[in-house]
Parts: C-alpha cells; structure tokens; sequence
C-alpha cells in the first residue's frame, strides 16, 4: 500500500508546487502521477487559476476531474498510478457544501452537516490508505487568520480545520509550509535532517 500524505498551509505558501516536488522525487526512477482536480472553472479567476496549475505540472501527468467524487477517483485509479496528487481539500469541502444548499436556509443541523462532510473526508482516508498509490493531499489552513463575519465563513472555517485534523491523524508524513518553506510536522526524518538520521 502507499502513503498518505497531507501537505497543508496558507494561500499561495506553495502547497501545490510542494507535492508536485514530492511526487517528482517518489516517481524519480519510475512511476506515473495522477492529478486529482477538485477545483471547477466557474468564472475568469477560477479558469486562470485552473491553467496555472496546469501549466506548472509535467505534461506526462494524467489529470482526473474529480470536483465532489475524489474517493472514488482514488479507489478507480489507485492502481493505476505511483502518485496521485489531489489539490485540494478546502475546494472539495466548497464543493460538497454547494451540493446542500445555501448555509444561510440550512435544511440540517451544524451537527448533522459537520457529520456528513466528516464521513466524506473520512471516505477519502479509507480510500487513500487502500490504494496502491501514495496519496498527497493539499490543503489550506484557514483558521490562523480572522474570524469570517458571515456564518457561511465560520462554518467552513470549522469545516475545514476539522477535515485537516481527520487527514492528519490517518497520514504517514504531514508537512506545513511557511512561505514556500516546508516544515514536516509528522513522520520520518526532515528532508534537511535527512544525513543526521
């Protein structure tokens, strides 16, 4: 089985060119990567965004739109690939969320929904942890910053600090970058202290 690997930090800190940096290097003698997509070009920002990202991964790498089904993407293809990068989870949490409405006329409790979108997060985990492939999962933190004002704000928020807690605990190797600096906070040697281990 592979590894799972969570790489979390804020925006732009350079989440995704890091796991790209670790998928090169796990695939460096040989070895396909999969990009799992979650984000959707919706409008001018998302679209530019979407082929930034494009244009930054090595044309040989398969891509997989997976805007709400990410587990069942890995279960699909995770024996297919060496690596399979999904980026990114706050994206995904976005989108599971548009699937049930507006926050603002909830049909469910806070409980009830913080239930369900925990149960897809930890879907993902089992289907990570089974796969052949290792796993890399981006994702932002979002809760070192103010606090939303709109309630839509502070669910996610929740949300999303909750979902990186459940990927974390299940991980083998979590790292958090600083500016483009990463810093492995779980697992292994740091790849700086790599001659001391």
């Amino acid at each position: 089985m592979g590894k799972l690997i969570l790489v979390l930090g804020g925006a732009r800190s350079g989440k995704s060119a890091y796991a790209q940096k670790l998928a090169k290097r796990l695939t460096a003698d040989a070895g396909r990567v999969a990009y799992v997509a979650t984000g959707v070009a919706c409008d001018d920002e998302m679209r530019a965004r979407v082929e930034q990202h494009r244009r930054s991964r090595p044309p040989e790498w398969a891509t997989i739109e997976a805007p709400t089904k990410v587990a069942q993407a890995i279960q699909r293809a995770g024996e297919e690939y060496t690596v399979m990068i999904v980026d990114c989870l706050t994206i995904l949490i976005t989108n599971w969320l548009a699937e049930r409405g507006p926050l603002e006329e909830p049909t469910e409790s806070m409980a009830e929904l913080e239930k369900a979108i925990l149960e897809r997060v930890e879907e993902l985990v089992r289907a990570a942890k089974g796969a052949k492939a290792t796993v890399i999962v981006v994702s932002n933190e979002v809760g070192q910053g103010v606090v939303p004002t709109f309630k839509t704000g502070r669910v996610f928020r929740d949300l999303a600090g909750l979902a990186n807690q459940c990927i974390a605990r299940e991980a083998d190797e979590v790292y958090v970058m600083w500016a483009g600096i990463p810093q492995k906070i779980k697992g292994g040697c740091n790849e700086d202290a790599r001659n001391k281990c």
